[in-house]
């Protein structure tokens, strides 16, 4: 195991010696990411904890660099491991900055006193996630997004070999979760730097993963690339899902369907579809689409959304027989309309969808804008 900077062996996890995980296996080398994900309340930050030593072990060990973890004094881990949860944390009357400096503490000695060079890298810190202009305020007067950046700085103030994380993006919004997650990816790259941390964001775990470990049960179902686990029908089937869908190719998750006989027909492609085919979900209406190859950006929504689809293997000719499945499908829809943009390219459209704007035109049902 030494080509690993952090493994776990026969690892059980839970509560007042209660086993809830039994036998994790967690592999990490230098300068990988590892994701945790799987159903809420499935274990995923009582392995984090367990980790971190904030809970003991029931059984097997945790190992940074081929040594046991539980030998390490309090200072030496706090060197090499550093941490942000998703509880909380509360300091009185502290700046920012006096949170982020906190990390420098177990290199500092008993008085705490920071140097030039403590100082230096509390600036870098905080630069990396974008806090600077936070320096001196309240801590406590800050958004919970804003907490958690400075949370992560103090963790990277640390300079750690390993960073734990539970949930980091829970409370921040778009531009900061990827802001937040690009700093992680940065760090791993340029400083070697070990990430273990758990998501419930499925697209984002899949982007900056380079292993996921899927919490099932009472084990760790799969672990692997990303490319392996986010594939099939398998992610479904680890959140139990019973309604809806999810596209392991695409990451994109959709509501169900609404039920009944196609009332619209969608000329769709290119991307241009799927917002249409949410709106119409979102308004009851059911619709048919068509045609489209199974590459194409609007299929897994259609797929997913449409009470009828037309479709063709990718960059095979429209045949025959797709096109005049399409027709039956307008026969009984009340309207045909094109997906916004594609009524203005009419001309360069497929064949097969040029022929079906001339049926529907001239069955009196094209109104082009949806």
């Amino acid at each position: 195991m030494e080509e690993f900077c952090f493994y776990t062996k026969g690892m059980t996890v839970g509560y007042g010696g209660t086993p809830l995980i039994r036998e994790i296996e967690l592999k990490v080398r230098r300068g990988e990411i590892l994701t945790l994900i799987g159903p809420n309340g499935a274990g995923k930050t009582t392995i984090l904890k367990s980790i971190i030593r904030q809970l003991s072990l029931i059984g097997g060990a945790a190992y940074l660099d081929g040594k046991d973890m539980k030998t390490f004094s309090g200072n030496e881990l706090a060197r090499r491991l550093s941490v942000v949860l998703t509880e909380r944390v509360k300091p009185e009357l502290m700046t920012c900055r006096d949170v982020v400096a906190a990390g420098r503490y177990p290199y500092t000695g008993r008085f705490g006193v920071l140097s030039e060079e403590d100082n230096r890298i509390v600036r870098e810190s905080m630069d990396l996630v974008h806090i600077r202009e936070l320096e001196d305020r309240d801590f406590s007067r800050t958004s919970d997004g804003q907490k958690q950046r400075v949370m992560l700085a103090r963790a990277l103030c640390q300079q750690p070999e390993i960073l734990v994380l539970d949930e980091p993006t829970s409370f921040l919004d778009i531009r900061y979760k990827l802001e937040f997650l690009s700093v992680i990816q940065k760090m791993s790259r340029e400083k070697h730097l070990s990430v273990v941390m758990s998501l419930h964001e499925l697209d984002l775990a899949e982007r900056i993963s380079d292993q996921v470990a899927c919490v099932r049960e009472d084990r760790i179902d799969r672990f692997g690339p990303p490319e392996e686990i986010f594939s099939g029908n398998y992610i479904s089937e680890l959140y139990g899902m019973t309604s809806g869908s999810y596209d392991g190719r695409t990451g994109s998750l959709e509501l169900e369907k609404t039920p009944g006989e196609p009332e619209i027909f969608v000329i769709a492609g290119c991307g241009a579809g799927t917002p249409l085919f949410r709106r119409l979900q979102r308004e009851g209406v059911p619709f048919a689409a068509g045609i489209l190859w199974e590459n194409d950006l609007d299929y897994p929504a259609a797929r997913a959304l449409a009470a009828g689809l037309v479709s063709e293997k990718p960059y095979h000719p429209f045949s025959g027989e797709a096109v005049s499945q399409a027709k039956r499908l307008i026969d009984s829809c009340r309207q045909v309309v094109c997906a916004p943009g594609l009524e203005m390219m009419e001309g360069g459209l497929a064949g097969g969808l040029r022929e079906l704007v001339r049926y529907a035109r001239s069955q009196g049902k094209f109104s082009g804008k949806s």
